[in-house]
């Protein structure tokens, strides 16, 4: 069973940047698509960014597009999630995710934006 960590949450002004990283365990990590979620209090858990398995293909939430970018380093078994011009509103816990049919994500990391 894929294992993942995430880090690099924390509290940052707005318009600072943040970059989160997952490592997963395993040793089939390219197989994967990867994603970031996040969820803030009182909201459902939105789907963030993700990007297949080669790293040739990325999608990203409307909300986030041109701020964050994700990224994979498959022989570090590592995805990360680049957040540049964070928000107020981009406050939330921000989970790793491995889709193998269904989504699997990791135990979070709190991403705090002060105004």
């Amino acid at each position: 069973q894929v294992q993942l960590v995430e880090s690099g949450g924390g509290l940052v002004q707005a318009g600072g940047s943040l970059r989160l990283a997952c490592v997963a365990s395993g040793r089939t990590f390219n197989i994967y698509v990867m994603g970031w979620f996040r969820q803030a209090p009182g909201k459902e858990r939105e789907i963030v960014a993700t990007i297949s398995g080669s790293g040739s293909t990325t999608t990203y939430a409307d909300s986030v597009k041109g701020r964050f970018t994700i990224s994979r380093h498959n022989a570090k078994n590592t995805v990360y999630l680049q957040m540049n011009s964070l928000k107020p509103e981009d406050t939330a816990v921000y989970y790793c995710a491995k889709r193998y049919g269904t989504w699997s994500l990791g135990q979070g990391t709190q991403v705090t934006v002060s105004s």
